[in-house]
Parts: structure tokens; C-alpha cells; sequence
């Protein structure tokens, strides 16, 4: 494997592929919780208050993606 030959440009992709991991792994966290605290509220709305929460946790985790995915071609390119 060749990475790049600039040692900061290796630095800041494993540094931005590791942010963007930790920022989904903090968002989907912060998703579920306000799920929780809703389907606690308001128990009748479950159904509806879970579809949502499922689909901006993959949202959260589609953007990670691009980020580490940013990251690590930082490095190799």
C-alpha cells in the first residue's frame, strides 16, 4: 500500500476518518435517546416516533461514511 507522501496529509486523514466516526457514534446516540424520552412521552406514538429514528440514524451513519471514506483517501491519494 502506498499512502501519501505528505506525513501531514496521513495525520489528517486518520484524524478526519476517526472524527467522523466518533461524530456518528455521538449522533446516532443522541438520536436514540431523544427517541426514548419521546416514546416515553407518548407511548401511543411509538410506531411512528421508531420509523423516524431509524432513519436519521441511517442518515447520521450515510454522512459517517462519506467522512471516513474522505479520511482515508486523504491519505492515499
Amino acid at each position: 500500500m502506498l499512502l501519501s507522501t505528505t506525513p501531514w496529509a496521513n495525520a489528517g486523514g486518520a484524524i478526519g476518518a476517526g472524527l467522523a466516526a466518533i461524530g456518528a457514534g455521538i449522533g446516532i446516540g443522541q438520536v436514540g435517546k431523544g427517541a426514548v424520552e419521546a416514546i416515553a412521552r407518548q407511548p401511543e406514538a411509538s410506531n411512528d416516533i421508531r420509523a423516524n429514528m431509524i432513519l436519521a440514524a441511517a442518515l447520521v451513519e450515510g454522512v459517517a461514511l462519506f467522512g471516513v471514506i474522505a479520511g482515508i483517501l486523504a491519505m492515499f491519494v
